[in-house]
Parts: C-alpha cells; structure tokens; sequence
C-alpha cells in the first residue's frame, strides 16, 4: 500500500458517518415519497367521489328518505375521518377555495350568496373549489 491509498482510523470514521447519513437521508426521502404517493392516491379516490357526495344531497334535496340520509351521513362521515372538509361558503369571496360563476347586483362586492357546488379541503390542500354566485356593486 503506499502513503496515497492508507486511511487513518479518523479519515475511515468520517466515511463511515457521511455514510450513515448518506443512507439515512435515502430512508428518510423514501418515506417521504411513500407518503406523498399515498395522499396522491387517496386525494384521486376522494376526488372521484365527490359527485357520489353531490347526487346524494341533490336526492336529500328532494326526497327525504331516512335510509339514503343515513347512507350520506355514514359516508360523509368515513370522508371527514381520512381529513376532508366542506370548504366555508359563508361571507367573502376567497380566490384560493371559491370559484365565481355569477355575479348579482348587490350592496356588498364579494358578498358570496349562493353556492352552487360545495367545494372540499383534503388535509387543508383543495380538492375542488365552491362555485359561487357573488354580490357586485353596480355603479351607476
């Protein structure tokens, strides 16, 4: 062996810490991944449910039959244990989790007044948008 390929025990410690850390950073960035293709997934499972969600409580809507309103409510309620929430419709408009699809005449600009599709939050992250109607101050 020559001076150029002998390693002092400090200079094998270091490889073998830098290593260790190399490895760990793998494990870590693999869980990472793991995860994220999981809520990946669930999100596209949840969002494909949504017009289940839809056509149940336009049926509510019309027709009050206590077995598919248990139905609903069961399902609603497996769907807000796995971190969905009905995104809030009530008072202003916000870009971030409302889409306008109408503007009335109104006192108040950005007043929403009807909701036309309830929009979801999985986790905080939108899956679908509200679709609104807004209030619009006309100036005359």
């Amino acid at each position: 062996m020559t001076d150029e390929t002998k390693m002092t025990e400090v200079e094998y410690v270091a490889k073998i810490q830098k290593m260790q850390a190399e490895l760990e950073n793998s494990r870590k960035r693999m869980e990472k991944d793991k995860l994220d293709l999981i809520d990946t997934a669930n999100a596209k499972l949840i969002t494909n449910l949504l017009p289940v969600i839809d056509h149940f409580e336009l049926a509510l809507k019309f027709n009050k039959d206590k077995g598919v309103e248990m139905i609903y409510k069961e399902l609603f309620k497996v769907l807000e244990s796995q971190g969905v929430e009905v995104i809030n419709a009530d008072g202003k408009f916000d870009a971030n989790v409302h889409e306008v699809i109408a503007q009335v005449e109104g006192k108040e600009d950005g007043k929403i007044v009807e909701v036309t599709q309830k929009g979801f939050l999985l986790n905080k992250r939108l899956l679908r948008a509200s679709k609104v109607k807004i209030e619009k101050v006309m100036k005359k």
